[in-house]
């Protein structure tokens, strides 16, 4: 298949797959007389594993890690198992810092809405922020 119909096909774009093969998420395409790249229909499969990785929040050198042990002849159950078990920790942690801000938040909105502006500094912006 032709850059032009996979990119069609996985709903990316030309330009994506030719970083994906110049960091080596793709194998380097068959090259047509012409010149043209030349995937092979497996291609698709790997391009729907990337974007999956993305979805779960993995980067690009992660999801690489994973396909270098898979193209190696190893399973990478336990490889994407460590990554996803790091990802979580990280959202956790984005929760729990996001759950504090937002306390934050509303104690600063509770405080200005509570506010006499009377009693405001004039060299003051605002206070509360």
């Amino acid at each position: 298949m032709r850059i032009g119909e996979v990119a069609r096909v996985a709903g990316t774009t030309t330009k994506t797959l030719r970083f994906y093969e110049d960091v080596g998420l793709l194998p380097p395409a068959e090259r047509t007389p012409g010149g043209y790249r030349d995937y092979e229909a497996g291609v698709l499969g790997r391009l729907n594993f990337i974007r999956r990785g993305q979805a779960a929040g993995l980067t690009l050198a992660q999801i690489g890690e994973v396909l270098q042990i898979r193209d190696g002849g190893q399973a990478p159950c336990t490889h994407v198992t460590d990554l996803l078990t790091s990802r979580l920790d990280d959202i956790d942690r984005q929760i729990a810092d996001l759950q504090q801000l937002r306390t934050t938040l509303a104690a600063l909105r509770d405080d200005a809405a509570a506010a006499d502006p009377a009693t405001c500094s004039p060299g003051d912006v605002c206070r509360y922020l």
